[in-house]
């Protein structure tokens, strides 16, 4: 079937309208749109139980949908799923690497899985392994490497046939920020040579850094999309000035919080404020006889659109 779109817009990989998962009495995903482009970063991000994982499992082919329409490379996964899933690369939260074998023997047999010849295994682990900075452990067994290394490792084997989609869900969780940091400069790379990406993450910094677009997701629903940027420029004020209050939130006035910036959200033990200027909303805060243990001003993230859309922050 035929997709239209303008020169300047790649054709969408995967498109899904309406679609839903229902296990039993709980919706686990309910009625939701959205399309990756060919050669896209693109997040779901949201809480834990949100509906990420299993919209994932549905685009791999391994979750059959409850309704909804969703195709992939224009193809239904509920009849094409083999064809589908051998040109998308996954990788699930579990570790599925064999610990007995070294880094490259992981990546020789996946591609033999796949029936690749010999040789282009062996030329395709080399480009991987140098890719996510594993070559000088090709020899080592998988064990005992970081958690970082097997990460990096079950990423590049989940690449070894060359898949135009690569599939990460929650890819950097139990990682250390230097580990995180080198995967997503490894992802970059990856995008850079035209292959198209799709993760879910709890981490607004990493959707930030990472994706071109995404979709916020909270309850089964989509709840907002777009670029990082427009997000935060659409959803939330330029700067934020956090007040925390160790005794509790409760007893301030309304009217006083109303007076401080452009919008507000009352947590526990912190008074979160949107506004232009932080250090002047912070006067504001003083002069209307507010009295905080500690504040700060930082500029707006997707951590405050969240915030903004939800009524909560993303873990709680």
């Amino acid at each position: 079937m035929g997709m239209t779109n303008s020169a300047s817009e790649p054709a969408a990989l995967i498109r899904a309208r309406g679609l839903t998962k229902v296990f039993g009495e709980r919706t686990a995903v309910a009625g939701i749109d959205f399309e990756v482009r060919d050669g896209e970063f693109f997040g779901f991000l949201g809480p834990n139980g949100a509906g990420k994982t299993t919209t994932m499992r549905m685009i791999a082919g391994v979750s059959p949908r409850t309704s909804g329409t969703l195709e992939i490379f224009g193809q239904d996964p509920d009849l094409h799923g083999s064809e589908i899933r051998a040109r998308i690369g996954v990788v699930h939260q579990q570790e599925t690497l064999d610990m007995e074998l070294t880094v490259r023997e992981n990546l020789l047999i996946f591609g033999r899985f796949f029936g690749m010849e010999r040789a282009a295994i062996a030329t395709r682990a080399d480009e991987l392994l140098e890719l996510f900075q594993l070559s000088d452990r090709a020899k080592d067994q998988v064990e005992p490497l970081s958690g970082g290394m097997k990460r990096r490792l079950s990423i590049a084997r989940s690449l070894i046939a060359s898949p135009r989609i690569l599939m990460l869900d929650e890819p950097t969780t139990g990682l250390d920020p230097q580990a995180r940091h080198l995967l997503w400069d490894a992802l970059q790379r990856l995008k850079r040579g035209g292959t198209t990406i799709v993760l879910t993450t709890h981490y607004m910094d990493e959707a930030e850094q990472l994706c071109d677009r995404l979709v916020v997701m909270d309850q089964a629903k989509i709840v907002a999309e777009g670029s990082p940027r427009q997000l935060i420029v659409e959803h939330a004020s330029r700067e934020v000035l956090e007040l925390r209050f160790p005794n509790g939130t409760e007893s301030i006035d309304t009217k006083v919080l109303e007076g401080i910036g452009d919008r507000y959200e009352r947590l526990a033990e912190r008074v979160i404020v949107g506004c232009e200027n932080g250090e002047a909303a912070h006067a504001r805060a003083l002069e209307h006889g507010l009295d905080p243990e500690s504040w700060l001003v930082r500029r707006s993230s997707l951590e405050d659109v969240f915030l903004r859309l939800t009524g909560r922050t993303l873990d709680e």
